[in-house]
């Protein structure tokens, strides 16, 4: 009994570190996007200030959300 408590143990820790590995990107991805945008779009200051990274760090956030629940949902099946 002790074994296969080990097992389903160590399978959700493994799934775990896996889904918080490949939430990362998504987040990197939503965080640059962010402050690209708020540095390089025409018509804004130049200026990247708290309330840009502010906004910068919420658009990652909400990024990698998505694709967690995108690749949670592709996992369960249809």
């Amino acid at each position: 009994m002790n074994e296969q408590q080990e097992r389903e143990t160590g399978t959700r820790s493994a799934r775990g570190v896996r889904r918080r590995r490949s939430g990362v990107i998504p987040f990197l991805v939503g965080l640059v996007a962010g402050l690209v945008f708020f540095g390089f779009f025409p018509g804004l200051p130049h200026v990247i200030d708290g309330g840009a990274v502010l906004v910068s760090l919420i658009l990652g956030a909400l990024t990698r959300w998505a694709w967690l629940a995108r690749t949670d949902r592709s996992v369960k099946g249809p």
